[in-house]
């Protein structure tokens, strides 16, 4: 569990960042010895925010806890919203869940739609960086082949990051990976009915690859607040020989403002916790990784 491996120092540093994602909203100051639920902290006063768009009750929304009708089975399946935590058990205090790794300085439920874990899945698409004659490159200290992911350009914070999103009531986690990724990195809403039709057949071969789980859990995201909080499933999917996706067409849509092939290496600046995700990737397949002690590589 997060919580558990990583000391309170380490963790939730983006979720205790001020502002809160698209407001001026400023969280109640939490130090890093004061993050833990387990240090007591009496006059801990958080500031309680949630979005005008969250209270306008769009589809992906739970409604304000209280109101008639609403009464959420937390730590369980919840009809077709998913209310367990990939993190185990979590305490439900008041009536308000708690979240799991601690304090953020901030209740209710900022921008997040559901009390308790939203959960959302990012598919990491991956393949050998090639030269001109399809050759495999490598580093030229590590001697390890390049790996590049697809990537995306988030529209709200400017921040290079995994494609992906929330999944939707009852959906299943395949349906998902595949449609976040056509929307954020292909545009695929807005193509015609047979620009859709390939690049369904294209989706459907690159998602049949090889692939693996790389994370399943909490993720330290700037959205997270002391009673709502991201959960996460990373997925890479493998092109080994390049064949599928030499040809897939890279163009961002929905939440994304760019998409492109980008170099893994440790200096990769990206959105929340998905840098340590790149770098499961990129460790599992074996290849380059760490920068130092080279400054004359040309990326």
């Amino acid at each position: 569990m997060w919580g558990q491996n990583i000391a309170a120092e380490n963790s939730h540093r983006n979720a205790r960042m001020s502002p809160y994602p698209g407001s001026k909203v400023v969280r109640c100051h939490v130090p890093n010895e004061k993050v833990s639920w387990l240090v007591e902290w009496r006059e801990y006063n958080p500031v309680e925010y949630t979005a005008s768009l969250v209270l306008a009750r769009p589809q992906w929304a739970d409604p304000q806890l209280g109101e008639r009708n609403f009464c959420p089975r937390f730590n369980e399946r919840d009809g077709n919203v998913e209310r367990r935590s990939q993190e185990g058990f979590y305490e439900v205090r008041n009536g308000r869940p708690k979240n799991p790794v601690g304090r953020t300085g901030m209740s209710g439920r900022g921008i997040l739609g559901r009390w308790g874990p939203n959960h959302a899945l990012e598919p990491i698409v991956t393949r050998w960086k090639r030269d001109s004659m399809g050759n495999t490159v490598t580093h030229p200290v590590s001697r390890k082949n390049i790996l590049q992911f697809v990537a995306i350009k988030r529209k709200d914070c400017g921040k290079w990051a995994i494609p992906g999103g929330m999944m939707d009531p009852g959906e299943s986690t395949s349906i998902t990976l595949r449609r976040e990724f056509g929307a954020e990195a292909t545009n695929s809403l807005r193509k015609s009915k047979a620009e859709r039709q390939m690049l369904e057949k294209q989706l459907h071969r690159l998602f049949s690859q090889d692939q693996f789980v790389i994370y399943n859990g909490y993720v330290d995201d700037p959205r997270n607040t002391d009673n709502a909080w991201m959960e996460t499933e990373a997925v890479n999917y493998h092109d080994e020989t390049g064949e599928i996706t030499c040809h897939l067409p890279l163009k961002a849509g929905d939440d994304a403002k760019e998409a492109k092939w980008v170099d893994i290496f440790d200096t990769l600046k990206l959105y929340a916790s998905h840098w340590q995700f790149i770098q499961f990737v990129a460790e599992k397949r074996g290849a380059h990784w760490k920068e130092e002690h080279y400054h004359g590589h040309q990326r």
